[in-house]
């Protein structure tokens, strides 16, 4: 009869440490799941907002081209071939399917993938939504099928001209391919969702343009009749959403799952997660543990009077903390590894933006550029035309004049298109010393002619400024940003007035760019180097937190200022180099 209720008891404590370690168990599994799963959402959502990001600049860039209104009007052949060449070669740098314009009417004038068989030239675009809301907002977004290609994608539109005479739009479109193949090397499943729940983009292809629930009569009729899924059935696919609101996968498995909003749409991000080796192995764990508690307490049982010794206990320790460390050192070393990943590929990410921010900066001064070049240029033709009368008179000592201008001028223009191409270049440059006075001169051969042409005052500092230690182009595009930001600041006051300043203690600079604008909204503050957050009409808001991350890799910082001319102050702080004693 005892040895009946000692194993009564027995079984009664393993089933009741079976029950509530599988509770536990199970519970911590899912919460590692979902916290996996948000940690991966929060990943992929920075990689596709840094990429839309730089996509929805390129309309900007394009907006800067000389030949873009004559190509839209049709008034230049020349300038329509020339500009069809920009855009396929824009195309094949950013990796854009396509990019086409369409004019006032909604027929296709240029396209970089014109002359091929998927060529867009002379169709008629004009009843798609892209077009339509961008003729009238000035900016659009829509996800659609292609009608020629049959791929899916986003097309990224932005109007041409002002809204009361419009002369056309330029349309970009993105597949979101490349990015679906570099998140199908992360564990799980990872989905690009609209409002209504249709998948359309999915690292696995049998999920794209199927709906996690059955979308209703109505809705689907509009969609059909759009022809924005072309004859795709939007139907259930392998994943789904059951009736408690859990998402679903293959075979009914229940999926952990994490979403992220995407930045500047409506879309979501959606990162799911199988269950199923989780939940098992939990399960596992608590037949494991029964198991082990119960040999412990049969141990136990058995081992009263037997005492054990000191060194046997000693041993037992030493290996389970020994098992514990090496456990957790394992467990560290993912932690670790994962971390690196996702921080080398938001660096990645955030270099190809403020590479984009560059593109867009040369854009808006390439006219000035143009202009900086042509004037010696024209004066070399005049000095070379002198020296032929000159030589001809033999008067040898004016063609030694004229030539030794000559070769001046041509280092002029060395130094400008020199500059274009340092600024230009993709990549991250090493931080070591830098001369501030050629980070000035660089500055000023790219915004010099904008400040000139627009007849505002720029005050900067004397040469002879210390050496700082920083990266030159990235400090270069720190100051360009700030410039130009100040002369669209002063544009339109009756005394505009710009000044860069020098400033600082023994340890660092302040570079200063001050302006007598109307300064900064009050509602905005700091709030204005967040992303998207901007005071200009038709800025996108990214300028000036670029600049701020650059500043903080180069050991600095980039903060909002009082200006001493009334208007608005951003204040660089860059470390000073350390210079040897003569």
């Amino acid at each position: 009869m005892p040895g009946f209720v000692i194993a009564l008891m027995v079984a009664l404590v393993a089933a009741g440490v079976w029950a509530v370690s599988s509770a536990l168990l199970q519970r911590k599994a899912m919460a590692g799941l979902s916290g996996e799963a948000a940690q991966l959402a929060r990943q992929h959502s920075r990689l596709i907002d840094s990429e839309l990001a730089r996509f929805r600049l390129l309309p900007i860039v394009l907006g800067e081209y000389t030949d873009l209104e004559n190509a839209l009007t049709g008034r230049s052949a020349a300038a329509l071939e020339r500009m069809n060449g920009k855009l396929h070669s824009l195309a094949a740098e950013t990796g854009a399917p396509v990019i086409y314009l369409i004019d006032a009417e909604g027929r296709v004038m240029g396209a970089s993938n014109a002359g091929t068989e998927e060529s867009f030239v002379g169709r008629d675009y004009g009843f798609r939504p892209y077009f339509r809301v961008a003729m009238a907002q000035g900016t659009a977004e829509y996800y659609a099928v292609g009608d020629l290609s049959g791929r899916p994608g986003l097309f990224l539109s932005r109007r041409i001209g002002p809204a009361a005479a419009p002369i056309g739009v330029v349309v970009v479109k993105y597949e979101f391919g490349a990015l679906t193949r570099i998140w199908g090397n992360d564990p799980g499943q990872t989905f690009i969702v609209d409002p209504n729940g249709i998948i359309l983009a999915a690292t696995d292809p049998q999920a794209e343009l199927h709906v996690l629930l059955p979308l209703p009569a109505a809705l689907r009729e509009n969609v059909a009749a759009s022809g924005q899924f072309h004859d795709a059935p939007l139907d259930a696919g392998p994943y789904r959403l059951d009736d408690r609101g859990r998402m679903r996968g293959p075979g009914d498995a229940l999926m952990a799952e994490a979403a992220e909003p995407v930045a500047g749409t409506d879309l979501q991000l959606v990162h799911l997660l199988p269950t199923g080796p989780a939940l098992r192995a939990a399960a596992d764990q608590a037949v494991v543990g029964t198991l082990a508690i119960v040999s412990a307490l049969g141990l136990l049982a058995g081992a009263v009077g037997w005492r054990l010794t000191r060194a046997a206990r000693a041993a037992a320790d030493r290996r389970a903390l020994e098992a514990a460390v090496a456990s957790r050192t394992a467990e560290l070393s993912t932690e670790i590894a994962e971390r690196a990943r996702a921080d080398q590929r938001f660096r990645e990410a955030r270099e190809e933006l403020a590479q984009a921010n560059r593109l867009a900066s040369l854009g808006s001064i390439t006219a000035g550029l143009v202009h900086e070049i042509n004037q010696p240029v024209a004066t070399i033709r005049t000095l070379a035309e002198n020296a032929r009368h000159h030589l001809t008179a033999a008067r040898l000592d004016r063609v030694a004049r004229n030539l030794d201008t000559t070769v001046e001028l041509t280092a002029r223009i060395g130094q400008i298109t020199q500059e274009m191409r340092r600024f230009a270049r993709r990549g991250r440059g090493a931080v070591g010393p830098v001369a501030l006075d050629d980070v000035i001169e660089g500055t000023m051969l790219l915004t010099g002619d904008r400040f000139r042409k627009a007849g505002v005052r720029l005050d900067l500092p004397p040469r002879g400024q210390p050496v700082v230690l920083a990266d030159r182009v990235r400090l270069e595009q720190v100051l360009v940003n700030l410039l130009q930001n100040a002369l669209d600041a002063v544009a339109g006051r009756p005394d505009p007035h710009v000044a860069l300043i020098v400033g600082g203690d023994g340890e660092a600079l302040t570079l200063t760019v001050a302006d007598n604008g109307p300064g900064v909204d009050a509602a905005l503050g700091a709030e204005v180097f967040s992303p998207f957050v901007t005071g200009k009409a038709e800025g996108l808001g990214l300028g000036l937190g670029i600049a701020r991350d650059i500043m903080k890799d180069l050991g600095g910082g980039l903060e909002l200022a009082p200006s001493p001319l009334g208007g608005a102050a951003f204040t660089a702080r860059v470390p000073k180099a350390r210079v040897p004693n003569a």
